[in-house]
């Protein structure tokens, strides 16, 4: 990891030698140019940090200034880095491809083309990715998100449901068809999509076009529970509340370090849904949530999956009769209620595929089912992980009610 992010930050060195020297100048006066000359390096949006070379700015003496000033620390995020430029600008930068030069009021922005400019402060977001609005809620910041993408039905989050109910957080349309006037009237500073906005590229085409950077939340591709937790971080600097970020942050590896895991006795685990073809889609070996089921002391059945590095996706699709090979003698089986909604009892589960009924977990009654708000609760890492190891061991009998998952009848 030390490997890859040592790469990605000279690329972005790369990119900001190309950018100076007006990047040395965010916060102060820019240096006059002269008539006819620009201070822009002509570098299109959405061109990676890799692709950048050449043109180095040099100071006096010859040396090459960089500007930068320190970089943000992460421990487990491998989606974006934050490096810290003079004045008080940010360069960050989202899936090693999407450069964002982030601005705080009061500071002069460098005239570039290079990267997308984040003016701060930002009061009026519309968040298009659900995984995102738990974190604005933890940093106490969720009067800044002005629209959702996301109705008040499919929210499980109670202070969004609350927010929604009052009007102070609107719904502004699919995330593939938003209300662009309303958007633009109410003075909207940036987009947060999920990478369901890859499919419909002329929407984000179009909100950059009205002037509204899009930023596209990557957190489900982090490959560590709390990778995903540590997005944290970025929307603190997005919204100025960096330590808040830090602490929370902090707060939550010292309560994955202080779970009291009880050993599982190797119990393997299927977690999936049925889509509408009849393809079972499974989580990928690696991915945040298998990482979830090792620490709870459980084994992910598919840890050796066939072609699951074809593409970055989270999951991919099995044909059922491969998933029955795999999954039949899972000692636990839990249902991904994210698309199609949450599962009560055994039989609704059997109504979607009766092949199902042979496996060792249905005729043991141990089935279980996501909570709603699972995917949604994105800072709760420890908390999942301490339920997942209730369910391994058998001790949510006597633990109660949990909070992200229940058994089906």
């Amino acid at each position: 990891m030390r490997g890859f992010r040592t790469r990605r930050r000279a690329a972005l060195l790369c990119l900001i030698f190309a950018l100076l020297p007006v990047l040395t100048g965010c916060g102060r006066t820019n240096v006059p140019y002269e008539a006819g000359e620009t201070a822009t390096t002509e570098v299109p949006f959405g061109t990676s940090a890799e692709a950048v070379s050449g043109a180095a700015g040099e100071g006096d003496g010859g040396e090459a200034r960089t500007g930068v000033t320190g970089s943000m620390d992460l421990q487990y995020a491998t989606q974006f880095t934050v490096d810290y430029l003079e004045g008080g600008c940010a360069l960050v930068t989202v899936g090693g491809t999407d450069i964002f030069l982030v601005v705080p009021e009061g500071a002069e922005a460098p005239v570039t083309d290079a990267a997308v400019t984040i003016h701060l402060p930002l009061d009026s977001i519309y968040n298009a990715a659900s995984s995102a609005m738990d974190l604005f809620v933890q940093l106490g910041s969720l009067d800044r998100v002005a629209f959702t993408s996301t109705t008040l039905a499919n929210w499980g989050i109670p202070e969004v449901c609350v927010a929604m109910e009052s009007g102070a957080l609107r719904y502004a349309g699919r995330y593939s068809a938003p209300d662009y006037e309303l958007l633009l009237s109410s003075g909207c500073g940036l987009a947060v999509e999920s990478t369901m906005i890859y499919h419909t590229p002329e929407t984000r085409e179009k909100l950059e076009d009205l002037g509204i950077p899009v930023l596209v939340e990557r957190s489900s591709y982090e490959p560590e529970p709390l990778g995903r937790v540590e997005w944290i971080k970025l929307y603190g600097l997005l919204l100025g509340r960096e330590a808040e970020a830090e602490a929370f942050f902090a707060d939550q590896v010292r309560q994955l370090d202080s779970l009291d895991i009880t050993p599982a006795a190797e119990q393997t685990v299927a977690f999936f849904h049925l889509n509408t073809a009849g393809a079972a889609v499974v989580r990928k070996p690696g991915d945040y949530v298998s990482k979830m089921i090792a620490l709870a002391g459980g084994r992910y059945v598919f840890e050796d999956l066939p072609g699951a590095d074809e593409n970055a996706l989270s999951t991919m699709n099995m044909q059922l009769e491969a998933f029955y090979a795999g999954a039949r003698d899972a000692d636990v089986l839990i249902y991904n209620s994210t698309i199609d909604g949450e599962l009560e009892t055994l039989d609704q589960l059997l109504a979607k595929s009766s092949l199902l009924a042979d496996f060792k977990a249905v005729q043991s009654g141990n089935v279980w089912c996501s909570e709603h708000n699972m995917f949604q609760k994105s800072s709760a890492a420890a908390g999942m992980i301490r339920d997942l190891n209730a369910i391994l061991t058998g001790a949510e009998e006597d633990a109660g009610q949990l909070t992200f998952f229940h058994r089906l009848k």
